[in-house]
């Protein structure tokens, strides 16, 4: 299978090394998703069967439209659309084309959430009641990182898009609901950035947010994330049932404490890796594989359905307002 990879970012740095080491497949080429007459000249190889879009949001969706009309399969990076309106119009026009169309919500497939979903999902931790997601990272501040799209919400980005898309994928998934309500504050804890050339530039996407979600069997999951803390934490992801409670804490260890006082620690060593992308991409890799191979995608493999429903809870994160650093509600 030829993969083509737009996106000289990610796309260069992970995807497209993953699949060239899958076995059966074969990376046509690496372009820049600014550059249009590259990727518009990939896209239409006759030996490319896979475009793999990972280009900034705002370049999604006449990247993959590329890839329709050429009739190829795609998997688009997440977040999907800048907008659930954008993702409802491609979801539709992929469905007409007829080809297998993806999204890159590749933590489904990291062994860890594996598992802990089938604790879930076996009646291991009883009647799921409530979750809480706690994921603050350094990492666009120690260093500081320079001003680009991902600090814009007129090019798509910010934090909800970044990360947030992989964590209400991730409670869709999970828990085989529907997010039904939303409240959050977003912020913005580092206001300018320099630029290319020195000049600072004013940040107008957020940097995290925290959020209360209920979703469609009652559960109700608090969260609080950001990329821009002065330090590195673990990430815990903790779901607390009528007879057990079950934490994720990292990419590998799940500690699993039952009512009558009794506790497991379950480790997932294969999740050691330099960078937490590459284990959980190598497992999806095959799958998107085997889906484009066949032209049948396998139940629980992320699709474009996903990425619009995903996208339509993004929106309604993008609408709560900005918190400043001193609490001014702006």
């Amino acid at each position: 299978m030829k993969v083509a990879v737009i996106g000289s970012g990610f796309g260069r740095r992970v995807v497209a090394p993953v699949f060239a080491e899958t076995p059966g497949c074969d990376v046509a080429d690496v372009v820049s998703a600014r550059d249009e007459a590259s990727v518009r000249a990939l896209i239409r190889r006759g030996d490319v069967d896979l475009v793999s879009v990972h280009s900034p949001p705002f370049l999604h969706a006449p990247h993959v439209r590329m890839a329709l009309e050429s009739g190829k399969a795609v998997l688009c990076d997440k977040p999907f659309m800048p907008g659930a309106d954008q993702a409802r119009a491609l979801e539709t026009e992929a469905a007409d084309a007829g080809v297998v169309a993806l999204c890159n919500f590749e933590f489904r497939y990291a062994p860890a959430r594996h598992r802990l979903r089938e604790l879930v999902q076996d009646g291991a931790l009883g009647a799921i009641e409530r979750v809480q997601i706690v994921h603050l990272s350094a990492g666009t501040r120690i260093p500081l990182r320079p001003y680009g799209w991902l600090f814009s919400r007129e090019d798509g980005g910010g934090w909800i898009g970044a990360w947030g898309s992989h964590a209400i994928d991730g409670l869709r998934w999970m828990f085989g609901a529907e997010v039904v309500d939303v409240s959050a504050r977003l912020r913005v804890d580092v206001p300018e950035r320099p630029d290319d050339s020195g000049a600072y530039r004013r940040c107008t996407a957020e940097d995290g947010f925290s959020a209360i979600v209920r979703l469609s069997n009652e559960v109700t999951v608090v969260i609080d994330s950001g990329f821009a803390a002065v330090a590195n934490l673990r990430p815990r992801f903790t779901i607390f049932g009528s007879d057990a409670v079950a934490e994720l804490s990292g990419d590998n260890r799940i500690t699993l404490r039952r009512s009558d006082g009794s506790r497991d620690v379950i480790e997932e060593d294969e999740a050691a890796a330099p960078d937490a992308h590459l284990v959980p991409m190598r497992r999806y890799a095959a799958v998107v594989r085997d889906a484009v191979a066949s032209g049948d995608v396998p139940r629980g493999a992320p699709t474009f359905g996903d990425g619009r429903a995903c996208d339509e809870v993004l929106d309604r994160l993008r609408a709560c307002p900005f918190v400043a650093g001193a609490g001014e509600v702006v």
